[in-house]
């Protein structure tokens, strides 16, 4: 992607400026693309988001309210082939009334299948594996199972994933739920990237609907590169009465 130096750098300030399922953030939003550090390289994501007016009620018992949460996630990646990656996610979460907290961790599996990375499609899947606190998770132990699927045609890219989320702990019986997320991006002749995310709950797989009752939250994002450093910021907006009112999201990345 085509380098530019000041309207992502104005975008990362006025986050910062800021930041001074029914469910609160997640503690990544992204939806995942064809992206892959090099085999035997490092990489790190920087996550963080903030909940500038959502719920100030917990979402179970022992979770921390939604309304003015700020979530950072660390991720740290290793290739380890031209198709496979590795990497770990750290919790942390800062609230009115709890101050910091490191809230757990996960560990994913990333495979892209080959393909050309400038235009057509690409698919692929993602597996994690984590352990959450109380604050953020109503169940300790987790996994996600993210099937993606994207494609290009000239400045144009469209992608989906098809997040199953399950717990691995509490009762064998708890429903696997299903979520829907999309990207569609354009690259403008100056180099970044304008567009639009939108994260939906479906609910258990064994009972989908009742949208109106779960998270809806659609993003206007701008995607860029400033020296090497990938940068996604997006501003979004619940759509459901369950739905966190208003996000504010950043994406930092950087390849070593």
């Amino acid at each position: 992607m085509v380098r530019v130096p000041l309207l992502p750098i104005l975008v990362v300030l006025s986050f910062s400026f800021v930041a001074s399922y029914a469910q609160a953030a997640p503690d990544e939003i992204q939806v995942y693309m064809d992206d892959l550090t090099k085999p035997g390289r490092f990489g790190s994501d920087f996550h963080s988001n903030y909940v500038v007016s959502g719920s100030r009620e917990p979402d179970f018992p022992g979770a921390q309210p939604a309304h003015h949460t700020f979530r950072f996630t660390p991720e740290f990646y290793y290739g380890l082939s031209p198709t496979m990656e590795l990497g770990l996610y750290l919790l942390t979460t800062t609230g009115p009334g709890t101050g910091s907290n490191y809230d757990g961790q996960k560990l994913r599996f990333k495979y892209i299948a080959p393909h050309d990375d400038r235009s057509g499609s690409f698919w692929g899947m993602n597996l994690e594996i984590g352990k959450s606190s109380r604050r953020v998770g109503e169940v300790p132990w987790n996994a996600q199972l993210k099937g993606i699927y994207g494609y290009r045609s000239g400045p144009w890219t469209v992608a989906f994933n098809t997040n199953f989320d399950w717990s691995l702990s509490g009762s064998p019986n708890s429903p696997v739920a299903f979520e829907f997320d999309t990207k569609v991006a354009y690259e403008t002749p100056h180099g970044f990237q304008l567009g639009f995310e939108s994260y939906n709950e479906l609910g258990p797989v064994r009972h989908l609907g009742h949208i109106g009752d779960l998270s809806q939250t659609l993003y206007a994002v701008i995607d860029s590169e400033i020296r090497k450093v990938d940068v996604n910021f997006g501003i979004g907006r619940g759509l459901t009465p369950a739905s966190d009112r208003w996000v504010m999201k950043l994406v930092v990345g950087i390849q070593y």
